[in-house]
C-alpha cells in the first residue's frame, strides 16, 4: 500500500500529518505536483513534478495506482477514477468517498459548476480550519490502523 497525495491544493496540515503518518507507520507517500513541491527527507517521502498542463498530475496519480492504495485529492473526478482502480480515498477535510457515494458527489459537482458559471452560485468551500484538520487526521488514522494492523 502506497499514499498518493494530489499535492496541488492539498493544504499545508494535511501534508504535515501524512509527513508524520508514513514516517511512523512506515508506509510510501507520493506527492505529485505540476510544481516544485518541497518534501521533508524520509525514506518513505517522495515527491515528483509532472508537467503543467490540464490533469497531467491526475493522469499520472490514476496511471501509477494500485488497488489498495490510499489517495488524498479532494478532486471528484480524480477520486471516481481512482475508486474504480480499488483505491481508498479521503479528502483534505477528512470525508471518505466510496463506491456508493462517489456517484452522487460527482452529481453534486457537476450541479454547483454550472450554477456558478451561470453566475448564480459565487463562493467556493468554506476555509480549512482545526475542525476539518482533526477530520482528516481521524479518517486516515482509522483507514491506516484498518488496512494495517
Amino acid at each position: 500500500m502506497q499514499i498518493w497525495v494530489d499535492a496541488d491544493a492539498c493544504p499545508k496540515p494535511v501534508k504535515e500529518i501524512l509527513y508524520r503518518a508514513a514516517h511512523k507507520r512506515q508506509i510510501t507517500m507520493i506527492l505529485v505536483a505540476n510544481q516544485f513541491m518541497a518534501a521533508p527527507a524520509s525514506p518513505y517521502i517522495k515527491s515528483i513534478q509532472v508537467s503543467s498542463g490540464f490533469d497531467v498530475a491526475d493522469n499520472y496519480i490514476v496511471q501509477e495506482l494500485v488497488a489498495g492504495d490510499v489517495l488524498i485529492t479532494a478532486d471528484i473526478p480524480l477520486a471516481a477514477e481512482a475508486i474504480a482502480k480499488g483505491a481508498a480515498v479521503i479528502n483534505p477535510r477528512g470525508e471518505r468517498y466510496s463506491k456508493d457515494s462517489i456517484g452522487a458527489r460527482l452529481n453534486m459537482r457537476d450541479f454547483m459548476e454550472t450554477m456558478r458559471s451561470s453566475g448564480v452560485v459565487h463562493d467556493g468551500p468554506p476555509p480549512y480550519n482545526d475542525r476539518d484538520k482533526q477530520a482528516f487526521a481521524n479518517a486516515l488514522d482509522a483507514l491506516l490502523t484498518k488496512a494495517k494492523p
